[in-house]
Parts: C-alpha cells; sequence; structure tokens
C-alpha cells in the first residue's frame, strides 16, 4: 500500500497515532504527547489518493455520497477519514496504529500509573468477579487497561468481547471476540453493539466484555451484569465516577426505553460496582486518577466510596474501606 509521506511516520513504532488535518499540516503523537511534524503532502489530491488507497482494500468507499469512513485495517490500527462536503478545510485523517506490544502490571508500576495497592485491589476485585467501569477522556488508555483487567479472568471461564473496533488484544483460552459492522454503501449489513451484546447472552457467556458503551446498548449491559453475568467490564467517556452513572442514565433514557428514573438509577446502581478513572496528565502520561466502589441508593442518590483518589501527583489511599475486598485503606 503506497502511503506516500506517511510510510515514514507508520513504521516509526514510537508513534501511537498520527493526525492529518490538512494535506500539509500532520501532527502525530508520541509518549503521549502531541507534536507537528514537517511532513506534508504535495496537494489535496495526492491526500485524497491516499486514503483512497487506505479504505478501498477494506471494501470501503469515500466519496461526496459517502465522506466519512471508520474502519480497522489489517494489523489492527484504526482509521477515521473526513472528506469535503463535511471536512471544510479539506480532507483529514486520522491512523490510531495497533500496539504490537501488550502493556501489563508491572509497566503500569514502572509509569507510576498504579500502585501496588491499587494493582492487588483491581486484581482481587476481577477475581470475585465485580463489575467494573473504566471512565476517562478520548486517548486516556481506556482499552489498555481494559485489556489489561480482562486478562486476569481465569481460563475456566468464557469471555466475549464486543467492540465496534477490534483493539483488545486477549489471549484468553476460552474467547470469543465480536466486532460491529457499518452499513454498507447501500445502507445494509449493519450489525450494531447492541445487536450483538443481545446475541453474545445466547452463547453461554461468563463475562461480557464491551469495549465502549455509548448508546442504546447500556441498558442490555446494565441487565447483564445483572443476571448472571458477573464480572463484565465496559469502558464509557466521563471525567469523573458520578459523571459516568449519569452518562449511563442518559444512554438509556436517550435509547426510548419508558423506565422511572429511579428504576434506571436501580439497574445502575447494582450492576456497577467500581468505577476507574484513568486521565491524561500534562506530560502526556496516562494514569489511574480515581477508584471508587458503587455501594447503592439511598433516597435515590448514588452512594459512591472514593478508595483511591490522585493527590499530590500520586495515586493515594483514602483511608476508606472495601465493600467487597480485603481493601482497608491502606
Amino acid at each position: 500500500m503506497g502511503l506516500g509521506p506517511l510510510s515514514a511516520l507508520i513504521a516509526d513504532e514510537g508513534i501511537s497515532e498520527i493526525m492529518v488535518n490538512h494535506y500539509n499540516s500532520i501532527f502525530i503523537e508520541r509518549q503521549g504527547k502531541l507534536l507537528p511534524t514537517d511532513i506534508r503532502f504535495r496537494s489535496e489530491e495526492e491526500l485524497l489518493q491516499v486514503i483512497e488507497r487506505i479504505v478501498l482494500p477494506l471494501g470501503r468507499r469515500i466519496d461526496s455520497a459517502q465522506p466519512m469512513v471508520d474502519a480497522r485495517l489489517p494489523d489492527g490500527s484504526r482509521v477515521n477519514a473526513v472528506i469535503a462536503p463535511l471536512a471544510l478545510r479539506g480532507a483529514c485523517l486520522t491512523i490510531r496504529k495497533f500496539a504490537r506490544k501488550t502493556i501489563d502490571f508491572d509497566d503500569l508500576t514502572r509509569l507510576n500509573a498504579i500502585t501496588d495497592s491499587a494493582k492487588a485491589y483491581l486484581q482481587e476485585m476481577v477475581r470475585i468477579r465485580k463489575n467494573i467501569l473504566i471512565v476517562g477522556g478520548t486517548g486516556t488508555g481506556k482499552t489498555t487497561l481494559l485489556n489489561l483487567l480482562a486478562s486476569e479472568v481465569p481460563e475456566n471461564q468464557r469471555i466475549i468481547t464486543i467492540e465496534d473496533a477490534a483493539e483488545l488484544k486477549l489471549r484468553h483460552v476460552n474467547l470469543i471476540a465480536l466486532e460491529a459492522r457499518p452499513a454498507n454503501a447501500e445502507g445494509r449489513g449493519q450489525v450494531t453493539i447492541r445487536e450483538l451484546l443481545i446475541n453474545a447472552l445466547r452463547m453461554r457467556p461468563d463475562r461480557i466484555v464491551v469495549g465502549e458503551c455509548r448508546g442504546a446498548e447500556a441498558l442490555d449491559m446494565l441487565q447483564a451484569m445483572n443476571t448472571g453475568h458477573e464480572g463484565s467490564l465496559s469502558t464509557l467517556h466521563a471525567n469523573s465516577p458520578r459523571e459516568a452513572l449519569q452518562r449511563l442514565e442518559v444512554m438509556v433514557m436517550l435509547a426510548g426505553f419508558e423506565l422511572p428514573l429511579t428504576a434506571v438509577r436501580q439497574q445502575i446502581a447494582s450492576a456497577i460496582q467500581v468505577i476507574v478513572q484513568i486521565a491524561r496528565l500534562s506530560d502526556g502520561r496516562r494514569v489511574i486518577t480515581a477508584i471508587s466502589e458503587v455501594v447503592g441508593l439511598e433516597s435515590i442518590a448514588y452512594q459512591i466510596t472514593p478508595l483511591f483518589e490522585w493527590r499530590d501527583s500520586q495515586l493515594c489511599c483514602t483511608g476508606m474501606g472495601s465493600e467487597w475486598g480485603q481493601h482497608n485503606g491502606h
């Protein structure tokens, strides 16, 4: 595949993301930091040709009638392209490269992204099958942490993973990996996360791992967590544990389910037991900034116990004890 000026960036293993804002403006992410480059396309036409070379072998098309494509490359990298008339300044392209090295807890400890006590707590929560939600902004490392926690699931349990674009790299012996499918150029053939989740319940899973919860599948995921699939995991975009629960509420309500707010909150509070907050710091490091337990409802308000919080540039125990585990606040 001829990628023109992008070839050197693709080959550079130190680069995690490539962002083409315009044919003459290309940024990269290296070690968590966004950096400009001196690399340029000669013209808008050359950039469009490269985009076509990327998407056509994937069975996708991009043109004025279908000016946006989100897809996965054969090596696992994710690509997103937008052209006119949607892209007002010209075609743009984002490639999130597939990380070949699997990060483990030792890596997180070495990077000061987690403490030994927080690591032990999370490993215990996976072992005793508590449902865990990982929350954070874009590019904070939610999928990396999801992969790490899911890797702690015992080999004698059956895992089904469901993703919009496959990024997880589990080596579990009893694993089914499912990926959603967008509609084709004629608008047919779409298979959504929700449809895959509903079908997964018929496949005898012990645990379900949803790559990211975004919409109507939220209620199905909560019901699965509440009905015999304990120890399931997912991620969503949120800036705090409480905001994460509120976002789940909104997803359920916007999906058209006519449920009273109290019923929705009861579903959420009984389904989600642990929330892990992850963030990217100004120096580019991705770190766990909070771990909290959802211990129920009181007067329809979520009762959240913060066990670990980010203080003075490090993850610290709050002194609060765990509802379920052996963590005693120290």
